[in-house]
């Protein structure tokens, strides 16, 4: 009989198997779960060359995944200065003043909406804390960005833009840019002239904050995007170590995408290494309450909302049907309900069987669209840590442009639950902190306009766990500790099904494993 590599005893199992639902000792050989149960049932898999660890009194569970990250483009995103704590005008001026220059530019990400106290966004407003800087500032939701007027000639960006997609260039009544970039197509017109990070520099950052998740207690995350040249990225990383987490990654599908470029999406998903690899494709549906880019029934408190981030909304629907049809599965940003209504119209439209379907963030849902998700199988992937940039008294800049109605509607993880759908959680980094706990945390205690019924500690488990599995498709053998699974396994020091929501959230993580290597320990 082989023995194991690591055999880990003593621990209060959650399996989550509804075969074995519980147990206190795993035994893993090359990556792979081979026993489960008590010290008996692990005993004939020691060895001499097998590691024991004692987990006494601490709670295993699934490796824990992150179903919406971006971890690789998001080391562009996130960075400069952190101004995810500013709480208004003052305080990001005060901000701006003491930031670090590079190569003559103030960067900076993070900002909330909330900070400019419900002022329009112009560079007017920052321009007096640059001394002479050039600034782009990227708004919290990753889809908007504020430019110096010096930042806006150095890019040339002099008045409006079209694009293929919803996107604007802000500009005044007299066509002047306000420095307010909307979506990305906008935001990227300013990237030939921002500062780039060495790609060594990149590499290290990668694995720095890879190993930081690991120490949240997360083994894998689902990567929502192939930017920031991922594939080279990850191929270089690969060729000196192994990945602390691993990573399926989904390139994006924008307005506008040909037949040739509907097949270059398929070819990507063959892409793949040691621990990572591309599986399915990304959509914008809309884009963010925020923005007024968020798709809506009813528009806005400013007029704004009434249209689809694809200008021709029938050429989404054709582009899913597709990669559909090529046994590819597509994930869609959809916030408002109009979006929501639209993505969960194409799928029912392309039939049962075939490959799984997503919607992302999902923010604001009617009753009469809950129950589809489950009926149609549509996995919904929703990110609990978003609720903080909102308030429970509805003053917050995404309550006002929704209105009463719509915004007691918010982020709703328990009525999905309940209604039978499969639920995924995540965080969105760099849009919110990566910290597993958080989202485990937040799922059941949720922050601003959402509070109210959160989720079962069980529930907010399996939303990082089983139903993650499920949304990629990988359920046989991802999400549950079971004999044939990936030993990715995730270990606290209390248990965070029991244990209350703000112990949970700085619980300790006593051992990370992503296929039977361990990550980090506690």
């Amino acid at each position: 009989m082989p023995t194991a590599d690591i055999v880990l005893t003593g621990a209060h199992i959650h399996t989550l198997d509804p075969v074995r639902p519980r147990a206190t000792a795993v035994a893993i050989k090359d990556g792979t779960i081979t026993a489960v149960g008590d010290t008996a049932d692990v005993r004939d898999w020691k060895g001499p060359g097998t590691e024991t660890v004692d987990l006494t009194g601490a709670t295993l569970t699934p490796g824990l995944t992150d179903a919406h990250s971006h971890p690789v483009w998001g080391l562009e995103l996130a960075t400069g200065t952190d101004l995810s704590a500013i709480g208004d005008l003052a305080a990001l001026r005060a901000a701006l003043r003491s930031a670090p220059r590079v190569d003559g530019w103030v960067l900076g990400h993070g900002l909330d909406h909330n900070a400019f106290e419900g002022r329009p966004l112009h560079h007017a407003l920052i321009q007096d804390a640059l001394h002479g800087a050039h600034a782009y500032i990227r708004l919290y939701d990753g889809h908007s960005a504020l430019l110096s007027e010096s930042a806006l000639a150095l890019a040339g960006i002099d008045g409006p833009r079209a694009f293929d997609q919803r996107a604007e260039v802000v500009c005044d009544a007299e066509g002047r840019p306000t420095g307010h970039l909307i979506e990305h197509a906008a935001m990227d017109l300013a990237d030939p002239v921002l500062p780039r990070t060495p790609q060594d520099e990149r590499r290290t950052q990668l694995l720095d904050l890879l190993s930081a998740m690991a120490t949240t207690g997360l083994t894998s995350a689902h990567v929502m995007d192939l930017g920031g040249n991922a594939l080279e990225l990850l191929m270089a990383v690969e060729s000196t170590t192994d990945l602390p987490l691993r990573l399926r990654l989904a390139p994006w599908c924008m307005p506008g995408v040909t037949d040739d470029g509907i097949a270059e999406l398929i070819a990507l998903q063959q892409h793949r290494g040691r621990n990572w690899r591309v599986g399915g494709v990304k959509f914008f549906m809309d884009g963010t309450v925020e923005g007024g880019t968020a798709w809506l029934e009813q528009a806005d408190c400013h007029g704004q909302g009434t249209d689809a981030f694809w200008p021709d909304p029938k050429a989404y629907s054709r582009a899913v049907r597709q990669l559909h049809e090529a046994g590819v599965p597509t994930a869609t940003h959809a916030i408002g309900d109009a979006a929501v209504r639209h993505v969960l119209d194409t799928v029912e439209s392309i039939g049962a069987g075939g490959p799984r379907h997503r919607i992302e963030h999902i923010e604001t849902v009617p009753d009469d669209q809950l129950p589809r998700f489950a009926r149609l199988g549509v996995t919904a992937s929703m990110q609990p840590p978003h609720t903080a940039y909102t308030r429970a008294d509805h003053t917050d800049e995404w309550s006002q442009r929704l209105g009463e109605e719509r915004a007691s509607r918010a982020w709703r993880c328990r009525d999905l639950r309940n209604a039978g759908a499969v639920l995924a959680l995540g965080s969105d980094w760099p849009i919110a902190h990566f910290d597993a706990r958080q989202v485990l945390a937040m799922g059941r205690s949720p922050g601003g306009a959402a509070r109210g019924a959160g989720l079962t500690g069980l529930m907010a488990l399996e939303g990082m766990t089983t139903h993650a599995a499920f949304a990629a498709g990988e359920e046989s053998v991802a999400g549950r500790v079971a004999v044939g699974h990936r030993a990715d396994l995730t270990a606290f020091g209390l248990d965070p099904v029991q244990a209350a929501p703000d112990e949970v959230a700085e619980a300790p993580v006593l051992l990370t494993m992503t296929s039977g290597r361990i990550t980090h320990r506690g």
